[in-house]
């Protein structure tokens, strides 16, 4: 493999709004080509919109989604792809010919879809199916995958993807900042993101402390180090319906490392040169060669009941 230079981007999306978003993908996406990128990579539900999808009928649902490969919005894609040169992946809507609805995450490039995953774990509408396949590709040499948002709070989802092959996992959120059980978490107020050219330090305070990045750092790290994978991580910024995101969309080496991080409030991206080697000489490479699958492939199989229920939907709670 030769390395290969990834770029990670936030922006600020409007809801539904697929024309607008479709532009500042564009616009940032030729940017990073500039500069001599060959992959970008966009949040959960870029193209779309995310949390105002809480409140959609299915007909509602139908009306947003499209149809992968073939809508409108993949070909979009694909002509900012060509005009670049530089592969591209971004998350919308899905539906089917038997109006079954999915949260996907494609990748294409100049010559078109390359890639789909669609969320194993969604819950933003209770209309989504969850998918039921893993996603390993090829992209320039590199053995890539992808897990979007909760799928990757699920450690077993990750394994999974490197044990398939992956040596480089795309990550892309819509997270932090929202209330849990957690000690510390919560909302940020909005009029904080209002008032952030004047006051930009309480605004940072609020995105770097437990509500926002204390929290990811607390386990991000660890899915890179444990696999010997690099992170790919991206999240927007900005008002997202009525909830505010804290961006710090990131790439993560396999040794746990921060190797590039956005740290501004507008429409951004980084860039990291991701090498190879890193690959076998971080710890993860020699845990996986360590593995005996006959102490656990059962315990790890075996069925449970979960009656978990995602509070901070209820936006009532601020």
């Amino acid at each position: 493999m030769e390395k290969i230079k990834i770029s990670t981007a936030q922006f600020e999306h409007k809801s539904a709004d697929k024309a607008y978003n479709l532009s500042v993908i564009d616009n940032l996406s030729g940017k990073a080509a500039q500069e001599g990128s060959n992959v970008i990579a966009f949040h959960e539900c870029s193209i779309t919109g995310y949390t105002f999808a809480r409140h959609l009928s299915k007909e509602q649902m139908l009306d947003l989604a499209e149809f992968v490969p073939g809508g409108e919005s993949i070909l979009k894609l694909t002509a900012i792809a060509k005009k670049y040169d530089i592969a591209i992946l971004a998350g919308l809507f899905e539906k089917d010919e038997n109006d079954n609805l999915f949260k996907p995450y494609v990748c294409v490039d100049k010559n078109g879809l390359v890639a789909k995953f669609r969320k194993l774990h969604p819950f933003i509408n209770p209309h989504l199916t969850p998918g039921s396949n893993y996603c390993v590709f090829e992209l320039y040499g590199w053995k890539c995958g992808i897990l979007i948002c909760y799928d990757n709070n699920i450690i077993e989802n990750v394994r999974a993807t490197k044990l398939l092959g992956a040596d480089i996992i795309f990550m892309p959120h819509v997270t932090m900042c929202t209330p849990s059980t957690r000690p510390g978490a919560g909302f940020v107020d909005p009029a904080l993101w209002k008032n952030r050219e004047a006051d930009p330090t309480s605004l940072r305070m609020e995105f770097d402390g437990m509500k926002g990045k204390g929290w990811l750092m607390k386990w991000l790290p660890a899915r890179a180090y444990d696999n010997a994978v690099y992170a790919i991580f991206s999240n927007p910024i900005g008002m997202d319906d009525d909830q505010l995101k804290n961006g710090c969309s990131m790439i993560i080496d396999p040794f746990g490392d921060v190797i590039a991080e956005c740290r501004s409030f507008d429409d951004s991206f980084v860039t990291a040169t991701i090498t190879p080697e890193k690959l076998i000489q971080a710890g993860g490479y020699r845990y996986i060669k360590a593995r005996r699958p006959e102490l656990y492939k059962d315990i790890i199989g075996q069925d449970h009941r979960s009656e978990q229920k995602v509070v901070w939907l209820n936006t009532e709670q601020k």
